[in-house]
């Protein structure tokens, strides 16, 4: 009996991680996909990879605080009641990847073990409060660097960098040879092709932050329960890495398309700001809340670059300028003057809607907020009944 609800467990526990694969590899690799520097089955490939050496480097020590020390009591985590975790953890990241919006991993995932935890009085308040605090602060503080970049430092950043995206793809395979060789677009630059290269590192640097916090929320209650980690880990990955292959595709487009439209300067920022941050939490040990992270920082720079004020000139010496709000961020070529704010010439620049869509937005922040409060209180409900009747 305990052999079948193992194996039930672990069958679990795959799909978790599948899910996973399908809802990280948006905000890691999005931005790299949306400006063309890579494709859709390069970026699960470089996903697959770098979020293995993640979980198996650092990500054991996520394991052990999500499957040891959130909860006080040893004897909470069982086979079954990792398999009901793991359960709502999995379902409510599937309907965010369903609805092709990446939910937060860790959120969902802490969720369900808060719901378990205060369902049997088992929670440690302390430890949770601080997790709580930072989820709180990390997506806010995303948003706002990335907002003041793209409101006052964009077009200068713009003019150092001096990339501007070719028509095309930025790389292709060359399969001439016995082995396939990624090499330049027809009409790639020189500097383009280096700006490539640095958002797709930034990616694959945020797939291995995302392996060292979210590999614990596939496998942490199965490994509280005293399954081998070594043995987890390695299932876990290939599952993500399954997902990142498939249901990826959708929050890949979310993220890199139907938010805003990201050139590769746009990217560089939105993947230094976001990774930053998600290694930080990392360093000092709390599971960071990847996607939301990620997704701000993408909504604060369309934002920022949205409502950049352009003032009218030609207003009477002495009286305010009247001023409008628009989207000022077109691209500059190399060597073009940037405009200062309030310089700019208005037919110059582009609508705000061609940079930020307000709609999609929404629809990204509800389901982020929905589907953790689906996870917790189900597992609460849940767990609350099976106590009060069956153990």
């Amino acid at each position: 009996m305990v052999g079948v609800l193992l194996l039930v467990g672990i069958v679990v526990a795959l799909f978790v991680g599948f899910n996973i694969g399908g809802s990280t590899t948006g905000p890691a690799f999005g931005p790299a996909v949306g400006s063309d520097a890579i494709s859709k089955t390069g970026a699960a490939a470089l996903m697959a990879v770098f979020f293995f050496v993640g979980a198996w480097t650092i990500g054991r020590r996520v394991v052990d605080k999500l499957g040891e020390e959130l909860i006080t009591s040893a004897s909470v985590f069982t086979i079954e009641t990792s398999i009901v975790v793991l359960f709502f953890i999995g379902g409510a990241l599937f309907v965010g990847n369903y609805f092709g919006v990446p939910a937060s991993t860790s959120m969902t995932a802490v969720g369900s073990i808060a719901g378990l935890g205060v369902a049997t009085g088992s929670l440690d308040w302390v430890i949770m409060g601080e997790i709580a605090v930072w989820w709180i602060v990390a997506p806010i503080v995303g948003f706002w660097v990335s907002g003041m970049i793209g409101r006052y430092l964009y077009p200068r950043i713009n003019r150092w960098v001096a990339i501007d995206s070719s028509d095309g793809a930025l790389m292709e395979l060359d399969r001439s040879g016995v082995v396939p060789r990624p090499v330049p677009g027809p009409n790639t630059t020189r500097r383009e092709m280096f700006g490539g290269i640095v958002v797709i590192l930034i990616g694959c640097l945020m797939a291995f932050s995302s392996g060292t916090s979210n590999i614990a929320n596939a496998i942490a209650p199965l490994v509280g329960a005293g399954v081998e980690m070594e043995m987890m880990i390695l299932l876990g990955c290939g599952a993500v890495a399954v997902g990142a292959f498939t249901i990826a595709r959708r929050t890949l487009d979310t993220l890199g398309n139907d938010i805003t439209d990201l050139p590769l300067t746009a990217a560089i920022v939105v993947a230094i700001v976001s990774s930053t941050i998600v290694i930080g939490l990392s360093a000092i040990g709390i599971p960071a809340s990847f996607v939301i992270i990620a997704t701000t920082s993408i909504v604060g720079l369309g934002w920022g670059r949205a409502t950049r004020t352009a003032t009218l000139s030609g207003g009477v010496r002495g009286e305010e300028s009247p001023s409008v709000s628009v989207g000022a961020l077109a691209a500059e070529e190399p060597g073009e003057e940037v405009p200062e704010i309030g310089k700019e010439e208005p037919k110059d620049i582009p609508a705000a809607s061609d940079l930020f869509d307000p709609s999609t937005t929404g629809r990204v922040l509800i389901m982020q907020n929905v589907v953790p409060v689906l996870s917790t209180v189900g597992a609460y409900v849940t767990f609350t009944i099976l106590f009060r009747f069956f153990w």
